[in-house]
């Protein structure tokens, strides 16, 4: 018998990827029993989010609902012309949940390109626990143009989009380069 080496395949690679995505989705019973850590919403605050808003809104309620925990840090961005922070808190009780499900609900649209670039640096740098689960909200197919050509687009190489009815949904995983080269690694060397 001979011995080989065995090669990274996209296959494998993209098992890993889902194991991480699950972990950080809620689909997984390790999640319910995590660490706090965290959640980056940033929301296309374009006027393209206008007729979308509510389905949007509805929709980004509803994944709180799954993943937030007690002790999660959480920060909403409204990506509008400019990215500005709405929301910044820890989440101790249901007001404090219900405080950032308002913030959202209060986003008002403005301009016509949305600031993610600026808002996915921002989120990047200010990451504080071990993990983080970064949601992006695009309301339109071009508003992803400008990161996927800009200077932050690498930020995106972690990432799963949910297609929807006029509007993305992008899990985004931040800093999680060195991470998966280590676990990649381990995989491999079995």
């Amino acid at each position: 018998m001979t011995n080989r080496t065995m090669r990274p395949s996209l296959k494998n690679i993209g098992i890993l990827m889902s194991f991480v995505f699950l972990i950080f989705t809620g689909h997984s019973p390790v999640f319910a029993q995590r660490a706090p850590i965290d959640v980056n919403l940033i929301i296309d605050g374009s006027s393209s989010l206008a007729g979308l808003k509510n389905e949007i809104t509805t929709w980004v309620n509803t994944r709180l609902d799954q993943i937030l925990s007690d002790g999660d840090r959480v920060t909403v961005w409204n990506a509008g012309s400019q990215s500005r922070i709405i929301y910044t808190g820890k989440m101790d009780t249901a007001a404090d949940k219900d405080a950032v499900k308002k913030s959202i609900r209060d986003l008002s649209p403005a301009g016509s390109n949305p600031d993610f670039s600026g808002a996915l640096k921002d989120a990047s740098s200010k990451q504080s626990s071990g993990y983080s689960y970064t949601l992006l909200i695009s309301a339109s197919p071009a508003a992803l143009s400008s990161v996927l050509s800009g200077p932050q687009a690498n930020l995106l190489r972690f990432s799963r989009v949910e297609e929807f009815s006029g509007w993305r949904a992008l899990v985004v995983g931040l800093n999680l380069e060195s991470r998966v080269k280590r676990s990649a690694a381990a995989f491999f060397s079995r």
